[in-house]
């Protein structure tokens, strides 16, 4: 596993974000990953590396409300526009002010509002699963899960079981318990109790269960991102971003390299060979 420092930046209103700090030391642009709604920065761990080894400095953040980072005490900050101004002071603290994004679901939303918020700020941009309109029926089975059944679970094997519950249809071919195990230790915490729960702060759930999970218009925040570099990895079976998005982000943005990659729903964990080979050439023909 590629080494990297734990840093913490403190928000202006005293919430902390924990982050993982890859430095490469080669000068190449970094890139800045940011992970979907209830996850956390180990969903990047095993794609790290590859882009490490091509010179270049990560940053994978925890977004406040999940894994290392502060739980908020007003839920109502749990928005994209709080978590932008985070991701800039990450960016200003490590000294970065051009950076490529790799965003999966929100975290792809968080790239374009922040395209929109700092012009020039973005290199380049990686869409995982996500684009400017988001699918009713994905919509509605977020709605269903997000601050549900958190645990606690006795013990992995049950959190794998939770876990699997929720994203199955998402991965239908994987029927190895490991790949489960591994999946719910990505996303769940153990207690000292030796209980695991959902590593993130349950309050999030009151936006998403209020459909407040976007701006209702994303389409300007694509056009200012549509401006960079872009790649757009799907699932071929998911349920958050309809083909018909893709085509129409593709009149938007004619540039944009597309990868699909089969028998995966929301979302691709990016270690897929379509989506590593796909991040591989994209990356390269940046800077």
């Amino acid at each position: 596993m590629t080494d990297f420092t734990a840093r913490t930046y403190t928000a202006p209103d005293g919430v902390r974000t924990w982050y993982r700090h890859y430095e490469s030391g080669h000068g190449r642009l970094p890139v800045l990953c940011m992970h979907g709604l209830t996850r956390n920065s180990r969903d990047f761990e095993a794609v790290i590396p590859a882009i490490t080894a091509s010179g270049r400095s990560v940053i994978a953040v925890d977004v406040r409300g999940r894994g290392h980072s502060d739980h908020d005490p007003a839920p109502e900050n749990y928005n994209l526009v709080v978590y932008v101004q985070d991701m800039l002071g990450v960016l200003a603290q490590a000294g970065w002010d051009r950076v490529i994004t790799l965003g999966t679901s929100m975290g792809g939303l968080m790239s374009m509002v922040m395209a929109a918020t700092r012009p020039g700020l973005i290199a380049g941009a990686i869409l995982n699963d996500i684009g400017p309109e988001i699918d009713p029926k994905g919509l509605a089975r977020i709605q269903g899960y997000v601050g549900g059944a958190s645990g606690p679970f006795a013990g992995w094997p049950q959190a794998a079981a939770a876990v699997r519950a929720i994203n199955g249809s998402a991965f239908p071919k994987q029927t190895d318990p490991a790949f489960w195990e591994a999946f719910a230790r990505r996303t769940c915490r153990e207690l000292q109790t030796g209980e695991v729960v959902f590593d993130y702060d349950p309050a999030i759930s009151q936006l998403a269960r209020a459909g407040n999970v976007a701006p209702p218009d994303l389409w300007p925040l694509f056009d200012a991102l549509a401006a960079s570099p872009l790649l757009l990895i799907r699932g071929e079976i998911t349920d958050l971003l309809a083909v018909s998005c893709v085509e129409r982000m593709r009149e938007h943005a004619p540039h944009m390299v597309y990868a699909q990659i089969p028998d995966v729903g929301h979302a691709p964990l990016l270690t897929e060979p379509e989506a590593a080979r796909a991040i591989d050439s994209f990356l390269a023909g940046l800077d």
